[in-house]
């Protein structure tokens, strides 16, 4: 069973930054692709970014592109999302997913591809 809890949410102004992070426990996470998605209120969950099983290739979402960072440690089981200069737009729960079976960008990006997902870590920008 994998499990994959989210930290570090909270409340910042806009161009503030916050730093998530995602622990995932009961298998390494080495063969795993790690997505980070969000939520907004009122609106269907969006990808963010996808980390490849090394750590070497990332994608982001557009609206994020130059803003965030994805990072991971596989031998810490964990991944990171480092979020600057923070929009009052970002506001959403973050989610942290992750899978065995993704091979394309397209699949790393669909929601729907991903098996294990964390409970989520709210993260709000005031304006």
């Amino acid at each position: 069973q994998v499990q994959l809890v989210e930290s570090g949410g909270g409340l910042v102004q806009a161009g503030g930054s916050l730093s998530l992070s995602c622990v995932v426990s009961g298998r390494p996470i080495d063969d795993y692709v790690m997505g980070w998605f969000r939520q907004a209120p009122g609106k269907e969950r969006e990808f963010v970014v996808a980390i490849k099983r090394s750590g070497d290739s990332t994608f982001y979402a557009n609206s994020v592109k130059g803003r965030f960072t994805a990072s991971r440690d596989n031998a810490k089981n964990t991944v990171w999302l480092q979020m600057n200069s923070l929009k009052p737009e970002d506001t959403a729960v973050y989610y942290c997913a992750a899978d065995r079976n993704l091979f394309t960008s397209s699949s790393m990006a669909n929601e729907a591809q991903y098996d294990y997902w964390g409970q989520g870590t709210q993260v709000t920008v005031s304006s």
